[in-house]
C-alpha cells in the first residue's frame, strides 16, 4: 500500500514544503529482492576495546562480496564512495573509558553513511562479567545504539547484537541479516545469539529449499506475506486458515504452490489433527509460524468475557495447544525445526483499549523464553516476532488521523508493511539461523513506544 505522505515529502514540490516547515521526510526503505547485493557499497569495520571479531566479521563480509574499506579519518573522509554499513566490533570492553573509541570510530564514519545505510554493533552481553565497571560499560552500548538509531536519518537503522564468547560461529546469519534490506523496518534494536550446531551452508537465493512450512492466519494481511516470503525462499508452505476464508486460503495456497487446510486451531482436537496430518502428508514440519490472532478492543472496565476469552483462545492458548501437540506427536515437528511465534509492540509497551489483546501477546513472549531451553536440546528454535504499526487493510480503515499518529510515531516516521514482518520470520526460519533462540525481535522500525 502506497504511504501518501511518504510519497508527497520526497516529490521535488514536497521536499521543499516539508522543509520549510520542518516536517519530517521519510525514505523509501531499501527492502530485500532476491539477487540484489548484501550491501549497496562498501562497509568500514572498527573496534573498540581488544575486539575479538573484527577479522572475523571483514571476512564474513568479504565472503559475501562487500567491499571493506580502511576506517575513516577524523575529518570523515574516506578513500572512495559513501558507505553502506558502519560496523562496530565492541567485545572485550572492559570499563567506560573504553567507549570514548566507540565514539571515536562511529563519529566520523556515520558522516560518510548513505541512505537507507546499516550500523551494527558487536558486543560481549553484559551479564557475567569480572566487575561492575565491565558490566557498565557492555550495558552503556544498549543506549548508544538505542539513541543512535533515533539520531540517523534517511532510512537508515542501528542494531545491537550479543555475541557471548564462543558463539562467534552463530554471527554470519544475524549479520547478514541486519546488514541485508530484509530487516529495513527493524531499527534501535538488541538481540543475543548463543553458540549452536549449524547446519552446511544453505543456497543464499533459496534458504528454505526443500522445507515444509505451516502458518496460520495465512488467508490474509501477514499472514499472506509469510506465506510468499516463505515460498519464494523454497518452503512448501501449509497454509492454515479458519472454514470461513477457505476462498482467500485456497487463493493464497495456489499462488505460492503450497497447501491449504481449513481449520480453527481454537478446536479441541485442532493440534493432534494439524499434527497428524503434517505427518501424513508431509513427513513432518520444519517452520511453524503461529500467525494467527485477533483483536476485540474494549476499554477494560467496559470488556465482556467473550471479547476476553476469545482473544486469548486465539493469540495464546492455540499457540500453546498447536506447539505441545507437534511436540507430543512423533514425527511432526522436525529436530531442527523452527517455531516463531507472533506477539506485537502491544504485549510489550501495552496499548489503551487493548487489556485482552496486548496480555496475549505478552503472553507469547513467555511461552517463547520458557520453551527455548527444551528446543535448544532439540536442536530446534523458537523465537517470537513483535510488530509495531503495520501498514494493512485493517489499518487503512483507521481515521486518518489515527492511522498517520501511529505510523509516524517511530524512528523511521512510517509504518511498516506486511513483508517486513515476513522477512523477519523468514530468517528467524532459515537453518542458518540455530543460534538464535528465546529472542524476541521487534519489527515496528524502533517505536517510540516501549523499550
Amino acid at each position: 500500500m502506497s504511504d501518501w505522505y511518504r510519497d508527497f515529502a520526497n516529490s521535488g514540490f514536497g521536499t521543499t514544503i516539508t522543509k520549510q516547515l520542518g516536517l519530517p521526510r521519510p525514505a523509501q526503505l531499501r527492502r530485500y529482492e532476491p539477487g540484489q547485493p548484501l550491501l549497496p557499497g562498501p562497509a568500514v569495520v572498527g573496534s573498540a576495546g581488544e575486539g575479538r571479531l573484527r577479522d572475523e566479521v571483514t571476512g564474513l563480509l568479504r565472503d559475501a562480496g562487500v567491499t571493506v574499506v580502511s576506517p575513516v579519518a577524523a575529518d570523515g573522509s574516506t578513500d572512495g564512495e559513501r558507505l553502506a554499513a558502519v560496523l562496530l566490533d565492541a567485545t572485550g570492553l572492559t570499563g567506560p573509558a573504553d567507549l570514548a573509541a566507540a565514539h571515536d570510530f562511529l563519529a566520523p564514519a556515520l558522516k560518510r553513511l548513505r541512505p537507507s545505510g546499516r550500523v551494527l554493533v558487536l558486543a560481549d552481553p553484559p551479564t557475567g562479567t569480572s566487575s561492575p565497571a565491565q558490566a557498565a560499560a557492555r550495558q552503556a552500548l544498549e543506549g548508544l545504539v538505542r539513541s543512535l538509531a533515533k539520531e540517523l536519518r534517511s532510512g537508515s537503522t542501528a542494531n545491537l547484537v550479543h555475541v557471548p564468547l564462543g558463539a562467534e560461529g552463530s554471527l554470519a546469519s544475524p549479520l547478514r541479516f541486519f546488514l541485508s534490506g530484509r530487516s529495513a523496518y527493524v531499527d534501535g534494536q538488541v538481540l543475543a545469539v548463543t553458540a549452536a550446531e549449524l547446519p552446511s551452508a544453505a543456497d543464499a537465493e533459496q534458504p528454505l529449499a526443500g522445507k515444509v512450512a505451516v502458518v496460520t492466519g495465512a488467508a490474509r494481511g501477514i499472514g499472506a506475506a509469510i506465506a510468499r516470503v516463505l515460498a519464494r525462499d523454497g518452503a512448501h508452505v501449509v497454509a492454515v486458515d479458519v472454514p470461513a476464508a477457505g476462498e482467500q486460503l485456497a487463493q493464497v495456497a495456489n499462488e505460492v504452490g503450497g497447501t491449504a487446510v481449513a481449520l480453527d486451531i481454537t478446536g479441541d482436537d485442532a493440534g493432534p489433527r494439524l499434527a497428524a496430518q503434517l505427518v501424513a502428508r508431509h513427513g513432518g514440519v520444519d517452520v511453524v509460524v503461529h500467525n494467527a490472532g485477533i483483536t476485540r478492543d474494549k476499554l477494560l472496565v467496559n470488556m465482556d468475557a467473550a471479547r476476553w476469552n476469545s482473544v486469548m483462545a486465539v493469540n495464546l492458548q492455540a499457540q500453546l495447544d498447536l506447539t505441545q501437540a507437534l511436540l507430543a506427536t512423533d514425527g511432526a515437528l522436525k529436530p531442527d525445526a523452527r517455531v516463531v511465534c507472533v506477539s506485537s509492540q502491544s504485549g510489550i509497551a501495552g496499548n489503551r483499549g487493548q487489556t485482552n489483546y496486548a496480555a496475549s501477546k505478552a503472553g507469547v513472549i513467555g511461552m517463547v523464553r520458557s520453551w527455548a531451553p527444551e528446543f535448544a536440546e532439540r536442536g530446534a528454535t523458537i523465537n517470537a516476532v513483535a510488530p509495531g504499526f503495520i501498514v494493512t487493510e485493517m489499518t487503512a480503515k483507521m481515521p486518518l488521523g489515527t492511522r498517520e499518529v501511529g505510523s509516524r510515531l517511530n524512528s523511521l516516521q512510517q509504518g511498516g508493511l506486511p513483508v517486513d514482518v515476513a522477512e523477519t520470520i523468514a530468517w528467524l526460519a532459515q537453518p542458518g539461523s540455530a543460534g538464535v533462540n528465546g529472542q524476541v525481535v521487534r519489527v515496528c522500525g524502533q517505536s517510540l513506544l516501549g523499550a
